[in-house]
C-alpha cells in the first residue's frame, strides 16, 4: 500500500513508518515539525539524542534500502496544499497522528489551550474536508486516547466506542440501539480527541469515508523492532513535565536517582501500551479497515491496566528508589477503576508485551544509557489544570524548594 503517515516524525509516527516501510509499503511523511518547535520553547530535548528527520530517513535508506518520503506541511494551516499533495498522490491509507499529544501541555495557559483546539480540530477537519473534496477512498487510521472515556468508576468493563442502550419510546415499547460511548474529556487534549470522534461520526456517515479510530492506552518504551538496527534510528524518550508521560517519568526518576514522585494518593488507574505492540496494532487496523458506508471502526488500543502507585513500587524494587508523594495539579479524581475491553486486537492476533517483562530493559537500555542528557529542573509536573491548583507550592523531594505550579 502507498501509506500517508501524518505527523510521521513523532513519538508514534516515527516507529509505525519505520514498521510499514520494513513490512514493504510505500510510506510518505507528512508533518510540521511542531513538536520540535515545542521542545525550543520548553526548554527541553528527548532524553534519547534525536536527529533530523532527513538524516533519520537517510540512515533509515542506507540500513534497508527502502525509501521514507518527508513532506513539511502543517495540516492544519495549509489546507491547499494538503489537498494538493493527497490529489497528486493519492494513498491508499492515511494514519493521523498529526495532533499535539501531550494533556499537561493543552493546559499550561490560555495560548496553549488555544493552539491544542486550533491545531488539533482543524487537522483532522481540513484531512476528512480535502479527502471529500478529492473523492479519495483512502482508509483513514486516526490515533485517539482512552481519554475520550474519562476515568470516573462506573463498574463496568468500557466498550470498544459503542454502548448498547434501551430507550423508551412514546407509546411505551423499549427499543435498543448503540451509541458513542458518553465522552468524559480531563483536559483540553482530550476534549479535541472527543470533538475528533464526531467529526468522524458525521463524515463516516454523510460522505462514506472509512475510518478506524483507535483509542490508545499510554504508550511506553523506546525501542522497537526498526529502532535497534541503527543508533540514529532511535525514537524520541520525552521525561519531562508536560510530555513526559508517569511512566517515562518513574523511569528517568530511577535513573538518575531523584525519587518517584506520586502526585496525589497514586490511586489513578490508567490503561497501557508498549511501543512495539502500538505500530503492530496500526498495522492490523490498516490491513482490516471498515468498508465504505459503515460507521467507524473503534479500537481499544491498550494491553493492560495499573495505579499510578503500584506502578511507582513496581520500579522502586527494580531500581531501590525512594517514593515520595506530592500535590496533584490535575484536577481528577483521586481514585478510580479501569476495566476495559481490548478483544478486537487479541482477536486479530496480538501478543501483547506486558510491563513487568519489559521494564528493566527500558531503566538500563534507555533511562540509565541517556541519564547525562537530563536535564534535571525540567522533571518536576508544574502545569496545573485550575488557576487554584496553581497556587500550590510543591517541595523538591531532594530537599529543595520547588517553584509554584504554574
Amino acid at each position: 500500500m502507498k501509506i500517508a503517515v501524518m505527523g510521521g516524525d513523532g513519538f508514534i509516527g516515527w516507529p509505525t513508518s519505520l514498521h510499514l516501510s520494513d513490512a514493504g509499503h510505500e510510506v510518505h511523511i507528512l508533518d510540521n515539525l511542531s513538536r520540535r518547535w515545542i521542545d525550543t520553547e520548553l526548554g527541553v530535548q528527548s532524553l534519547t539524542p534525536m536527529d533530523s528527520i532527513q538524516e533519520r530517513t537517510r540512515i533509515w535508506h542506507a540500513e534497508t534500502g527502502r525509501r521514507i518520503h518527508f513532506n513539511l506541511i502543517d495540516l492544519a494551516k495549509d489546507y491547499e496544499l494538503l489537498k494538493k499533495w493527497l490529489a497528486e498522490h493519492r494513498p491508499d491509507a492515511i494514519v493521523h497522528f498529526a495532533e499535539q499529544r501531550a494533556a499537561p501541555y493543552s493546559m499550561k495557559s490560555d495560548r496553549h489551550k488555544n493552539y491544542t483546539v486550533n491545531n488539533n480540530v482543524s487537522a483532522t477537519h481540513n484531512l476528512l474536508n480535502a479527502l471529500v473534496e478529492l473523492n479519495l477512498d483512502a482508509h483513514l487510521v486516526h490515533l485517539g486516547t482512552m481519554g475520550v472515556y474519562g476515568y470516573s468508576t462506573v463498574g463496568a468493563a468500557i466498550p470498544e466506542g459503542y454502548l448498547p442502550v434501551g430507550i423508551e419510546t412514546a407509546d411505551g415499547r423499549s427499543v435498543s440501539q448503540e451509541i458513542l460511548y458518553p465522552a468524559n474529556p480531563g483536559s483540553i487534549y482530550h476534549m479535541t480527541k472527543c470533538l475528533d470522534q464526531l467529526l468522524f461520526q458525521f463524515y463516516a456517515k454523510n460522505d462514506g469515508l472509512r475510518i478506524t479510530d483507535l483509542h490508545q492506552g499510554i504508550v511506553w518504551g523506546t525501542h522497537t523492532e526498526q529502532t535497534r538496527r541503527h543508533e540514529q534510528l532511535i525514537n524520541r524518550f520525552d521525561y519531562d513535565g508536560d510530555y513526559g508521560t508517569v511512566l517515562n517519568r518513574f523511569l528517568i526518576q530511577a535513573a538518575i536517582g531523584y525519587p518517584l514522585t506520586v502526585h496525589g494518593t497514586g490511586g489513578q488507574t490508567r490503561a497501557f501500551i508498549h511501543i512495539q505492540d502500538s505500530v503492530r496494532c496500526i498495522e492490523l487496523a490498516l490491513k482490516n479497515p471498515p468498508p465504505r458506508n459503515a460507521r467507524v471502526e473503534i479500537f481499544n488500543q491498550m494491553t493492560e491496566t495499573h495505579r499510578v502507585r503500584d506502578l511507582a513500587e513496581m520500579i522502586a524494587k527494580m531500581s531501590g528508589a525512594e517514593i515520595v508523594r506530592l500535590p496533584n495539579p490535575r484536577k481528577e479524581a483521586p481514585e478510580n477503576d479501569l476495566i476495559v475491553k481490548n478483544d478486537k486486537f487479541l482477536d486479530l492476533g496480538l501478543a501483547p508485551t506486558t510491563l513487568q517483562a519489559g521494564l528493566l530493559s527500558e531503566i538500563v537500555d534507555v533511562a540509565r544509557k541517556y541519564a547525562y542528557r537530563v536535564d534535571r529542573s525540567r522533571v518536576p509536573a508544574v502545569s496545573a489544570w485550575t488557576k487554584d491548583l496553581a497556587t500550590t507550592v510543591n517541595h523538591d523531594p531532594e530537599g529543595k524548594r520547588l517553584k509554584s505550579v504554574s
